[in-house]
C-alpha cells in the first residue's frame, strides 16, 4: 500500500490514460454509430450508444481528478479525496443508466420480432466494428486498469470496467450480428437478445462500482483484513504497551484515521511523543504518505 508517486504524479497519470481513452472512444463511437445505421444493426446502434457513455465517463474522471489534486485548505481539512469517490459513484450511476437503455432497446427489438416483424439483416460493416471495437476496448481496459492500480485510483479503475463493459458488450453484439448474416433469417433475434444479455453483464458490474463508492461516501470502515495489519504494525512499535479505539475511513486514495495508544505513565512528554511520531511514521509507511493519522497518549497502568 506504499505510495509509489507523489500526489501530483498521481494526478498526471490518471489525466493521461484518461484523455487517451477519451480520444479512442470519441473515434470509435462515431464508427460505430455509423457502421450500425449502415448496416441496419440493432445491437450496434445499442453499442454506439454504450461507447457515448464511455466518453461521458472520461470527461467525468477529467474534471474529478482537476480538483482531486488541490491540497488541504481552510474548507477541506481532509483534502479533495471524496471528490474521486463522488465522481466513481457518478461513473457507476451512468453505467446503470446505459444498462437499462441497451436492455430497454433490446426487448423492444426482440418484442417486434416475436410479433412477426423481420429485423433487417445487418452488413459486414457491424461486424467489423464489433470486431475493432473488442480489440480497441480491450486494449484500453488492460492500459487503464494498470494505471489505476499502480495509482491506487478507484475512479481510474471504474473507468477501465467502462472501457471492459463497452467490449462485453461488443462480443455480445458480434455474436448477435453474426447469428444474424451467417444463420439465416429466423438467427436475426440474435442481435436483440445479444443486447439484453450484454445489458445484463453492465448491470453488475455498475451495481459493484457504485456500491463500494456509495460505501465509502458513507465512511463505512474497512474490512478487517487492513484493521489487523495496522494493528500488527503498531504492536511492533517499541515502546507501544497497548491501543484501541481505531476509527478509520477511506478519503479517495488515502485514510484518516486516529488511534489511541498506551505507553509507559512515568514516560516524560518529549519520549511518549517520540512513540507516537513512530507510530504514525509506521502507518504512513502502510497506508501511504498522504494519509492523516492522529495519535492519541494514554498512561499505561
Amino acid at each position: 500500500m506504499k505510495g509509489e508517486t507523489t500526489s501530483e504524479e498521481r494526478v498526471d497519470k490518471g489525466v493521461k490514460v484518461t484523455f487517451n481513452g477519451l480520444i479512442v472512444n470519441i473515434i470509435l463511437t462515431i464508427f460505430k454509430f455509423l457502421a450500425g445505421i449502415l448496416g441496419q444493426s440493432a445491437a450496434m446502434i445499442a453499442d454506439a450508444v454504450h461507447s457515448v457513455s464511455d466518453t461521458a465517463s472520461d470527461i467525468v474522471v477529467l474534471l474529478g481528478f482537476r480538483y482531486v489534486k488541490k491540497p488541504i485548505d481552510d474548507s477541506h481539512n481532509y483534502g479533495h479525496g471524496k471528490i474521486e469517490t463522488l465522481s466513481t459513484s457518478i461513473v457507476g450511476a451512468m453505467l446503470i443508466v446505459v444498462a437499462l437503455l441497451i436492455v430497454s432497446s433490446g426487448i423492444e427489438q426482440l418484442l417486434r420480432s416475436l410479433r412477426g416483424e423481420i429485423i433487417p439483416k445487418p452488413a459486414l460493416i457491424a461486424l467489423f466494428a464489433a470486431l475493432l471495437s473488442i480489440v480497441s476496448k480491450e486494449f484500453l481496459y488492460q492500459y487503464t486498469v494498470k494505471v489505476g492500480k499502480k495509482i491506487n485510483s478507484s475512479l481510474i479503475i471504474a473507468n477501465a470496467w467502462h472501457h471492459r463493459s463497452d467490449a462485453f458488450s461488443s462480443i455480445g453484439t458480434m455474436i448477435g450480428i453474426g447469428g444474424a448474416i451467417f444463420l439465416g433469417e429466423k438467427w436475426r433475434i440474435l442481435d436483440p437478445i445479444a443486447a439484453i444479455f450484454v445489458s445484463i453483464l453492465i448491470l453488475k458490474v455498475a451495481i459493484d462500482i457504485l456500491k463500494d463508492s456509495i460505501s465509502e461516501l458513507i465512511e463505512t470502515s474497512v474490512d478487517d483484513e487492513l484493521k489487523k495489519e495496522i494493528y500488527d504494525t503498531v504492536s511492533k512499535v517499541e515502546g507501544v504497551k497497548d491501543y484501541h479505539k481505531l476509527r478509520i475511513r477511506r478519503v479517495g486514495n488515502y485514510y484518516s484515521m486516529s488511534l489511541h495508544i498506551l505507553v509507559d505513565k512515568s514516560m516524560t512528554i518529549a519520549e511518549a511523543h517520540k512513540i507516537s511520531y513512530n507510530v504514525e511514521e509506521e502507518i504512513r509507511s502502510l497506508l501511504g504518505p498522504e494519509s492523516i493519522v492522529t495519535i492519541h497518549l494514554e498512561p499505561y497502568e
